[in-house]
């Protein structure tokens, strides 16, 4: 808004305001108010999330016994600390007359609906039951299908309908009409990878903070046609200004974390999950980097490869692959403490996130 606001006023010629025309400012500017709001706002949510929902999240009953016990009272829903804090900031320091920036927006905040309708319908019913999955995922991947298919429309035509491949600086998979329902599976895959892995105090909200942050510096650098040309990569001309929206939610991330950190004092729910999981698949499927997401974003395919395995074994052979999906509680029946399973889950999504950089050089 305020980069639209100085362009409209004819103000950009002015040095203070010059500032504004770079995406490494405004997306910086963009991180710190997010940062502040979520620390700002986080006291009167919690409180008020509290005094909303008295019990807390329902705590599922199969889970480890020691959830029942240990984070019982603890409230649900911080998703919307992390949205607020991310749209305030993104509408104040990103261009508003960039259609990719809308459309990350707009996936964001259809599926922190969904995952509020879910985490409210669980707290009215008192059960770790939310909407029926049939719902839930037909509104998922409706709302991916129509920004597959805006995405097509803003993308150059050889790339329009392609599929990128790391390490491979000009081999591209046409895709033809199918790209829509290929960036369906990969934003809606993704917003239910990070549900998938949201079970434990900081768990899920550090390795999205890292894949935002590989995330930022791809979309600045295919958004600009001269680093672009440079390194190799796919140049996506207007992508470059998604990078504010993940400097946002990497303030956003911040914030939450102060108060999700051991033992939380909040959990972001499928409010937040799903959210940021769909802000990374529509940021990777934006920027032709949906195989590198996969590579960062490693730990959320773990979690989710681990629930469909276990779940279509056991329904053949009726028997068990982990002691418990998604992964992260195999471990914790394992006897590994949750501070141990989260900090070693974090060193996993730095490892992989170095290795997703790597892809930008080594082609």
């Amino acid at each position: 808004m305020l980069y639209n606001l100085v362009e409209a006023l004819g103000l950009s010629h002015y040095s203070l305001f010059n500032l504004l025309r770079y995406i490494t400012f405004r997306s910086g500017a963009a991180c710190f108010t997010a940062l502040a709001i979520c620390l700002f706002l986080g006291p009167y949510v919690i409180r008020k999330l509290r005094a909303i929902q008295k019990e807390g999240q329902p705590i599922r009953a199969l889970g480890p016994e020691r959830h029942l016990t240990e984070k019982a009272g603890t409230p649900t829903m911080g998703g919307i600390l992390i949205l607020a804090s991310l749209f305030c900031s993104t509408l104040l320091w990103a261009d508003l007359s960039n259609q990719f920036v809308w459309i990350v927006l707009l996936v964001t905040g259809i599926f922190g609906a969904v995952g509020f309708a879910d985490d409210y319908r669980k707290l009215a019913k008192r059960s770790s039951d939310g909407l029926s999955k049939k719902t839930r995922l037909g509104i998922e991947f409706i709302t991916s299908g129509i920004a597959g298919y805006w995405l097509q429309t803003l993308m150059p035509d050889p790339l329009a309908n392609q599929l990128a491949f790391p390490f491979a600086k000009d081999f591209l998979l046409p895709l033809s009409y199918f790209f829509p329902l290929f960036a369906m599976l990969v934003i809606t895959g993704f917003g239910n990878a990070v549900n998938f892995t949201d079970g434990l105090d900081g768990l899920a909200i550090v390795p999205v903070i890292i894949a935002a942050l590989v995330f930022f510096l791809i979309a600045y650098l295919v958004g600009n046609h001269i680093f672009a040309d440079y390194l190799q990569l796919h140049a996506v001309p207007g992508s470059g200004e998604i990078g504010v929206v993940c400097a946002a939610l990497i303030g956003a991330g911040l914030g939450f974390l102060w108060y999700n950190a051991p033992p939380a004092a909040i959990f972001m729910g499928d409010t937040g999950s799903l959210a940021l999981g769909g802000i990374l698949g529509t940021v990777a499927v934006a920027t032709k980097h949906e195989l590198v997401l996969c590579i960062v974003g490693g730990l959320f395919v773990a979690e989710t490869l681990s629930v469909i395995l276990q779940v279509s074994w056991y329904k053949r052979t009726g028997k068990r692959i982990f002691l418990m999906a998604p992964l992260h509680h195999h471990f914790e029946k394992m006897g590994w403490t949750e501070s141990k399973i989260v900090i070693r889950f974090w060193i996993v999504s730095i490892i992989l996130g170095l290795i997703g950089l790597a892809t930008l050089k080594l082609r």
